[in-house]
């Protein structure tokens, strides 16, 4: 027997007043369409899609075993129906300690998690002299060496500085094997990022961070992105990005997709927490270095909705970078969006878009 719940649904078509049925997949979405203006009923929308989750809850990706369940349940509570869960740059048996746990979650998701469709390995072939909060563990990669990470857990994405020596080759051979690379953590030119596109990059890390900012004589990675990309994450937090820089972005990246680069602190009380082998502090709304600089987020994805219909963009572009966006960038059809034989991932939200229910999967957490 199949489930079901009214509202306003935000379809592929546009607003529908009316009803979804639903077991693991949706069945059917009945009714007519709607300005959902014009009524009072919850909003419908697609479960968020986050590709980049270091921790949450106090557990961070890096300590491997249990930790990315801990993880998924702490963002499925914010809405987050799939995720990948994200490395930091770390010597080589932290890297696999981590992958073998995200590996595990993979396989199977536990009840009230988000899905861990794999990994996203954002360190360690970026480079040194641009790190950010990651640590100082850069290095330069082979096809071999990636292989024998993919070895451990699916990665989805794969962030690359494509200007290190022998990286546009490895950007266009993990291309050719159906990986999604992002240009990250670079002090790479216009040029050179041009040509990593060229070469199969598909988004960038973190749009605006880790990377040279734009200048009229020296447009860099940012000047690429905007000029050139169709993808690209950034997060949303207005911490990280100012929301000139974001409506910017909007308006030259057609599927720019939001994350939230989230930490262990999030959903937790300020105070010490660790990144990989760093240890931050939460405090002010934000999670820093001791030094200042801004290491990850404590934002969440139904946060990050809120904060882009804040910015002015209407709730079903809002939606659509917080979900569609992403799957889309992944290649996945059947997530992202409420059609009928899609997963049944949807969050239900009040007017003031706070969240009234979250299904995974056809489960009600």
């Amino acid at each position: 027997m199949s489930d079901a719940i009214k509202g306003n649904i935000l379809t592929p078509a546009g607003w529908v007043h009316g009803e979804i049925t639903f077991n693991e997949r949706i069945a059917a979405i009945s009714g007519g369409s709607v300005d959902p203006a014009l009524n009072e009923e919850v909003y419908i929308l697609p479960g968020f899609i986050d590709l980049h989750v270091h921790g949450g809850g106090g557990k961070d990706v890096m300590e491997g075993g249990d930790a990315v369940h801990t993880i998924a349940a702490v963002h499925a509570k914010h809405g987050t129906t799939s995720m990948l869960a994200t490395t930091m740059t770390a010597p080589p048996e932290d890297i696999d300690l981590a992958l073998r746990g995200i590996g595990v979650a993979a396989t199977k998701r536990g009840k009230g998690e988000a899905r861990v469709l794999g990994a996203h390995l954002e360190g360690p072939f970026i480079n040194s002299g641009k790190l950010g909060a990651q640590p100082p563990f850069a290095r330069s990669a082979k096809l071999a060496d990636v292989e024998k990470l993919e070895a451990l857990a699916p990665l989805r994405v794969i962030t690359v500085a494509p200007e290190i020596a022998g990286h546009l080759e490895l950007v266009k051979e993990l291309s050719d094997a159906g990986m999604r690379v992002q240009i990250g953590h670079t002090l790479g030119t216009y040029e050179e990022g041009v040509a990593a596109m060229e070469s199969g990059a598909h988004s960038f890390t973190h749009l605006f961070n880790a990377m040279p900012g734009l200048h009229h004589r020296e447009p860099g990675m940012v000047g690429a992105a905007l000029a050139h990309a169709k993808y690209a994450e950034l997060i949303p937090d207005l911490l990280h990005v100012h929301p000139g820089a974001i409506r910017t972005a909007l308006r030259c990246i057609p599927n720019l997709y939001c994350v939230t680069d989230s930490t262990s602190a999030t959903g937790m009380p300020d105070g010490e927490y660790m990144l990989g082998r760093h240890k931050v502090m939460k405090c002010m709304g934000g999670v820093r270095l001791p030094d200042g600089t801004l290491a990850g987020s404590t934002l969440t994805m139904d946060q990050a909705l809120r904060n882009l219909v804040g910015l002015g963009l209407d709730l079903a572009d809002a939606s659509a970078r917080v979900s569609t966006y992403a799957a889309d960038y992944l290649g996945l059809q059947e997530r992202g969006r409420l059609a009928p034989g899609a997963f049944a991932d949807f969050v239900v939200l009040d007017r003031d878009l706070n969240l009234k229910a979250v299904y995974i999967e056809g489960e009600l957490l």
